[in-house]
């Protein structure tokens, strides 16, 4: 950091002293979501590729094991300081901008008031690590406009190969800047042999996945399939424009900052970012993506609009308080939607939720955080339950990969066999001992059980009063004699994992 900057440090480390507080304490209440699990499932069985993602995630839950032994904590924590780092940048953007300390104030606490953030850099999943490489190459784009150092497109191409090991939206950022550098000084970049070297290094170093994709047939597209048929489109288009629409204070700083980028002399020299942003954002809403895709291209909006409001405000720099006030004030109510600040029996009377039926309606994400403790403990009781000699030849079995993520992880602690589960990338690491004589099925249907064995007995229906839906009334069952060969009964399901 050169001098110029230090003088903001300060500010820039108060402000992310205070995201990771509020994300810490965020991350130490509920359990684990069922993309967690996953993605701490996947981090046992590291490859340079997965069924859903790339393998960047694995790598990092590795870390989180080695590190903290898969506690809730120290498995946030990664996301979180991807968040903080996002925050830091943002503040940076605005200094390399233009903007002084009230512009890198407004920036850093336009970020703190984004409510969506607190989830994104609650989860331990992809998006948080994908909204920080596209911060970061935004980053280096700008150092590269301000000093046409070399260097900063080689940590570019650095970003962007390392990004898409993360997650493949990053690719519509991508495109979106071959479009935007069209705008800068007439296009000259695209006759700089080092352009095409630091593309060349995000290829090289996203080489093992391509690979990795075409020896098991490319299940990025049929992932994508199923995607787009069970999700994607059902999503009504204007729902991707209104979502934006949700902290509407922090999209007035975006797009100030927008407007800044397009129109404003001052960022003559930035306008091929203002161009990636339409495109990326057209792309995506053309893709009828979801609208948190998208999130990651407001912190370099929020630096741009913090420096064009700074501007805008010279003569009257007190009135930057102001609006820093207007922007922060009315987040803060709602930072418990996006991050579990509140204990559960508070956050229902915060919601003013009520009881029906024995169940909690909870928001999709807090839900899926429910429950799966419950249910290892139960199917541990049933296992215990058997014989030694049985436990020996017992299969776990487990219907999606929330309720198999959480006996993979969950259940070590309790000494439990890994289980074994059809959907997605749990399918490619088998079907387990294909003689075993007695499997413990968890939320499989009655009509699944009992194509496959001869003896299905239910054990019980499993409730839980915060659960998610699909989590709330599964069953268990033990079963005995298998009637079907297990090795074919498996492959045939290739086609259907991620249903």
């Amino acid at each position: 950091m050169n001098t110029s900057a230090k003088k903001y440090l300060p500010i820039i480390l108060i402000l992310a002293i205070v995201k990771f507080l509020i994300q810490w304490f965020g991350n130490r209440n509920y359990g684990f979501h069922r993309d967690e699990l996953l993605h701490l499932s996947v981090s046992e069985h590291l490859d340079w590729g997965f069924m859903e993602f790339p393998p960047l995630i694995g790598f990092i839950g590795k870390l989180s094991y080695l590190f903290f032994d898969y506690s809730l904590l120290g498995v946030r924590l990664f996301p979180t300081l991807a968040g903080v780092a996002i925050l830091v940048l943002c503040c940076l953007i605005a200094k390399e901008l233009g903007g002084k300390s009230k512009a890198i104030l407004l920036a850093g606490l336009t970020v703190l008031a984004f409510i969506p953030f607190y989830r994104n850099h609650t989860l331990f999943q992809p998006v948080a690590f994908d909204q920080l490489f596209w911060t970061l190459g935004f980053y280096f784009l700008i150092k590269y406009f301000n000093t046409e150092h070399l260097k900063f497109l080689i940590l570019l191409g650095l970003t962007l190969g390392l990004g898409l090991l993360n997650k493949y939206t990053i690719l519509v950022w991508s495109f979106g800047l071959f479009i935007g550098l069209f705008f800068y000084q007439r296009g000259t970049l695209f006759k700089n042999k080092w352009l095409y070297l630091s593309a060349l290094l995000s290829l090289l170093i996203f080489l093992p996945n391509i690979l990795w994709q075409i020896g098991h047939d490319f299940p990025l597209l049929k992932h994508l399939a199923a995607l787009n048929s069970h999700q994607l489109d059902k999503q009504n288009p204007f729902e991707f424009v209104s979502d934006q629409l949700g902290s509407p204070f922090t999209l007035l700083i975006s797009l100030f900052g927008l407007g800044a980028l397009l129109m404003s002399r001052n960022f003559k020299n930035y306008r091929a970012i203002g161009i990636s942003v339409l495109v990326i954002f057209g792309t995506m809403w053309a893709l009828n993506s979801k609208a948190y895709y998208v999130f990651a291209i407001y912190p370099v909006l929020f630096a741009s609009g913090a420096v064009k409001i700074e501007s805008l405000l010279s003569k009257k720099p007190a009135l930057i308080y102001i609006v820093c006030a207007i922007v922060l004030l009315p987040s803060v109510y709602f930072i418990p939607e996006g991050t579990p600040l509140l204990p559960i029996e508070q956050f229902v009377s915060y919601k003013g939720l009520e009881e029906k039926d024995g169940r909690m309606e909870l928001t999709g994400d807090y839900a899926d955080m429910f429950g799966w403790e419950e249910q290892v403990q139960l199917v541990d009781s049933v296992y215990r339950s058997l014989s030694e000699e049985e436990q020996k030849n017992t299969v776990l079995w487990a219907e999606n990969y929330g309720e198999a993520g959480a006996l993979k992880i969950l259940g070590k602690k309790y000494g439990l066999p890994d289980p074994i589960s059809r959907h997605g990338s749990f399918w490619t690491w088998g079907f387990g001992n294909k003689n075993a004589e007695t499997w413990i099925s968890l939320g499989n249907e009655k009509e699944s059980v009992e194509s496959v064995f001869e003896e299905v007995e239910l054990v019980k229906i499993i409730t839980h009063k915060y659960a998610i839906g699909e989590e709330n009334g599964i069953p268990l069952y033990i079963c005995r004699k298998p009637k079907v060969d297990i090795e074919q009964w498996w492959a045939n399901y290739k086609e259907y994992i991620f249903d």
